[in-house]
């Protein structure tokens, strides 16, 4: 019988489904979420080691198809194939909601063309999770995702925005966070900038300050993985008096 909660199949096609996965503490998949893993007949994954740790962790053995960004172009044919032959494929990233600076947009836009159903299977992610406990404002809101590798073109990049008036949100490697701390006194001045590692896992930490005071505390630690950072949005009357050439440094 089916669940009248999912929308209706399209004729005999199976779904594609967007399922949002823990971004680090394993108790954080939604029930649903379990629910639709355990039934769909494969699951689409950026690291299928993530994945089977996730599964193993509720006993779920399911087949896998490696779906990461390198090679995304090349997993589509196959995935379109399962599901026009009306097989159910749960698309999930290695942590959080994917297509949110994961893989997953050319698989939804080409599955959407071929008239198959998307259904999302809301739950984590670290951008919602981190505006939530920053304290900056949240009523408005820009979702940049990972800023370009090279300083110039995120010096570039950090300009645009300065003008911009809702909370500004990054995704970030820490092996580049004191760069990026520089950038942002040389470029935006002494904002209030929120930095979110380890979210939900054992050293969550948020740290909080401007660009010079975290950068003086961060300095001498060695600090790994990936963070959420979030700036706070311009004041027109800050960016008047405000000269383009300070930093850090």
């Amino acid at each position: 019988m089916a669940n009248p909660e999912e929308p209706q199949e399209h004729e005999n096609k199976g779904k594609l489904y967007i399922v949002a996965t823990p971004i680090g503490n394993l108790e954080d998949l939604t029930l649903r979420a379990l629910r639709i893993l355990d039934e769909v007949d494969w699951i689409a994954c950026e690291d299928t080691r993530q994945t089977r740790k996730l599964l193993n962790r509720y006993q779920l053995k399911k087949n896998l198809i490696s779906y990461y960004q390198p090679k995304e172009r090349q997993k589509i044919p196959k995935i379109i194939k399962l599901l026009k032959e009306g097989h159910d494929v749960a698309l999930v990233s290695d942590a959080g909601t994917p297509g949110l600076s994961d893989p997953g947009f050319p698989l939804i836009k080409e599955a959407l063309d071929e008239g198959i159903n998307i259904v999302p299977i809301p739950g984590a992610s670290a951008l919602t999770a981190a505006l939530s406990a920053s304290g900056l404002s949240t009523h408005r809101f820009l979702f940049i995702g990972f800023p370009p590798p090279k300083k110039e073109a995120t010096r570039k990049l950090l300009s645009s925005l300065k003008g911009e008036e809702g909370t500004l949100v990054f995704y970030l490697p820490l092996r580049r966070l004191l760069f990026f701390l520089n950038l942002i006194a040389e470029v935006m001045g002494p904002r209030q900038v929120v930095i979110a590692r380890e979210m939900t896992k054992m050293h969550e930490e948020f740290l909080r300050g401007t660009p010079a005071e975290l950068f003086m505390n961060l300095e001498k630690r060695k600090l790994k993985g990936e963070s959420t950072i979030l700036v706070q949005g311009s004041k027109k009357k800050d960016l008047l008096s405000f000269k383009t050439n300070q930093s850090i440094l």
